[in-house]
């Protein structure tokens, strides 16, 4: 096996570092480090803007309708370089769930429609499939959505939650049931919504990191033109498979950790033991090692899948595993970095404390370096939760990969 990057995709790596060491923007970085949830709507866009105008607005999708044909090595090697220089994920809502099914399903008005806006950074969206009583379990979801009486629109009632990015988006895309005489899943359909549709009720959910980027949305009587169904009725639970598939090395959060991680180091350099830096002792260059030893193995198990050399069979069950060793990882990398600050991870930044105008001065107590830490650490303790919780993660590896 080769272990190395073909020098075409290092020189790739290098023009994609120099884009982005010159583009990404004090605000950009900013909000990039603190992982303040959500970043602010105005920064969110400029840096939609900027990607676009370079032509890399969505790398992924394909060249018809404004992508990239970067092999899946060069598209990893964009993410990684772009957390590295703490840029912003893009309208990953958007960008990497709605638009390549709708892309892949919707018809030529829906394409024309949505896709260039959110190309361009106009508008952003935001994710409406978790439900009260169905997260995990997304087949058992309530939310209702009828026919009126003359076939034009859909009436939707129901309440999601856990909606990323609610508060600042203008459409969502919703998993929605349209039929309840059969199986489930069956019965299961994509809907876009517009966000200031009568009867929408956002609310925000403060997290445990005092982010406001989660809400609840409660839909009454949401009338819906039946022209922003996706597909075909009763499809949206394939259309949500091929969601998930076509995102599937993203559940190792790999560049999120490998970032992390570097910040971390960053901290044990500047917190000092004796005068001496925290990185350089045994045990916490012990502790740094271990994880870096992990992260590594993970990078090279999501390569494998990128160049289809292996673990091809069983991909549901390998996607699985990419999720609980990843979101282990999340929780791990996180926690190395409090424990790099010792008292100093006892300082909680409230979410305007986060704000970039609110962030320009610092002392020797409280340096740069633990801005927003302790907040991230609490934001990850969700990880082995969201996207699928890891206990339910296991039994899908447990029965997809060892049929028990």
């Amino acid at each position: 096996m080769n272990f190395q990057f073909s020098p075409e995709d290092e020189n790739f790596r290098q023009e994609v570092r120099q884009f982005f060491q010159d583009s990404v923007s004090p605000e950009v970085a900013h909000f990039g480090y603190v992982g303040a949830h959500p970043p602010p709507r105005d920064v969110l866009r400029q840096w939609q803007k900027t990607l676009h105008a370079r032509g890399w607005g969505a790398p992924h999708w394909p060249q018809e309708f404004g992508g990239t044909d970067w092999s899946p090595i060069r598209k990893h090697i964009f993410l990684e370089e772009m957390l590295n220089a703490n840029g912003l994920d893009y309208g990953w809502q958007g960008t990497h769930m709605m638009a390549p099914v709708v892309i892949a399903f919707g018809n030529e008005w829906q394409q024309q429609t949505f896709l260039p806006p959110l190309l361009s950074g106009e508008v952003f969206w935001c994710q409406g499939f978790s439900e009260p009583n169905a997260g995990s379990d997304l087949a058992s979801l309530k939310t209702r959505a009828e026919l009126d009486e003359n076939g034009t629109h859909y009436v939707v009632n129901g309440q999601k939650i856990w909606t990323s990015d609610a508060t600042i988006a203008d459409w969502g895309f919703f998993l929605v049931r349209t039929d309840s005489t059969v199986k489930p899943q069956r019965g299961i359909s994509f809907l876009l919504i517009d966000m200031k549709s009568p009867g929408i009720t956002v609310r925000p959910i403060i997290s445990i990191d005092g982010g406001h980027g989660l809400t609840e949305v409660f839909l009454e009587n949401v009338r819906v033109p039946k022209e922003q169904l996706v597909g075909e009725p009763g499809m949206g639970w394939t259309y949500a498979k091929y969601l998930l598939e076509k995102e599937r090395t993203s559940s190792a959060f790999i560049y999120f950790n490998k970032r992390e991680l570097e910040k971390a180091k960053v901290i044990a350099r500047a917190e000092l033991i004796d005068g001496v830096p925290l990185l350089e002792t045994p045990v916490f260059a012990r502790k740094v090692a271990e994880i870096e030893a992990d992260i590594l193995a993970l990078e090279w198990s999501v390569l494998r899948i990128l160049t289809k050399e292996e673990l091809r069979d069983n991909l549901d069950a390998v996607v699985s595993t990419l999720k609980v060793r990843g979101s282990e990882l999340q929780q791990r990398v996180t926690e190395l970095q409090v424990d790099a600050m010792g008292p100093r991870a006892l300082r909680f930044f409230s979410h305007d404390a986060r704000q970039k105008d609110a962030c320009d001065e610092w002392d020797d107590l409280w340096p740069a370096h633990t801005l927003g830490r302790t907040n991230m650490y609490f934001f990850q303790r969700a990880s082995t939760i969201y996207g699928g919780a890891r206990e339910v993660q296991k039994n899908i590896i447990a029965k997809l990969a060892f049929g028990l």
